[in-house]
């Protein structure tokens, strides 16, 4: 198979993706071909698309769960246009929920109330389940067997993250709490572990700040 014939089948393949594709998906759209690309070609490919995509409006990104073409973060106030849905908000519990999770996983329900020192709503949980952003990992071997909370890769997807090692260490989010103290993000101090994704709102509701616009 010549180069650009394969550059071209990767590049439709990833755009008309509703998700991200990693390497074994690409190399399954030739499992039925003679003429197989290996491995290292397909990466080369990508690599070369991703040169193409400078100064574009889009890049081809990597994340956890593969790669995706999305837009680039300085043009999304004019893309979001086209759509009129409103970016999701959620509640201050719930984002103090997500970041303990994210930040001290595996982790159950009740240590969660530990930290908050509140109840957690069950509606939380099932929020953070149906978006697909949390999961059950496991049970804590003590009675009762409660239930272990993890993050899952659609979470790091969401928010263009290839691992959790990405994520801002709890100092850096301190200190860019204390520079910018209108995003109100809640530093250790405020909430021990706290990690808030968002901004608040005038009504008290934090609104999610998503990555990049994927192109679907």
């Amino acid at each position: 198979m010549k180069e650009s014939q394969l550059k071209n089948i990767i590049e439709a393949a990833l755009m008309a993706a509703d998700t991200a594709l990693n390497i074994d998906r690409l190399l399954q759209l030739f499992e039925h071909d003679e003429e197989k690309p290996s491995r290292d070609q397909i990466k080369e490919v990508i690599k070369t698309l991703q040169q193409e995509c400078e100064g574009r409006g889009v890049e081809l990104k990597r994340v956890a769960s593969g790669y995706r073409y999305q837009t680039l973060a300085d043009v999304q106030p004019w893309v979001v246009r086209l759509w009129q849905e409103k970016p999701p908000r959620y509640t201050r519990a719930l984002l103090e929920t997500l970041s303990l999770i994210v930040y001290r996983q595996p982790i159950t329900r009740g240590e969660i109330e530990e930290v908050r020192g509140v109840s957690v709503s069950s509606n939380i949980i099932k929020t953070l389940l149906e978006r697909e952003w949390i999961k059950v990992v496991g049970h804590k071997e003590v009675p009762g067997r409660p239930a272990l909370y993890g993050s899952t890769k659609q979470f790091l997807d969401y928010f263009n993250l290839k691992t959790l090692n990405e994520l801002p260490s709890l100092s850096e989010l301190a200190d860019l709490d204390q520079e910018h103290p209108e995003l109100d993000l809640g530093t250790p101090e405020d909430s021990d572990s706290q990690a808030q994704l968002g901004v608040v709102t005038d009504s008290g509701e934090i609104e999610i700040v998503g990555p990049s616009q994927t192109r679907h």
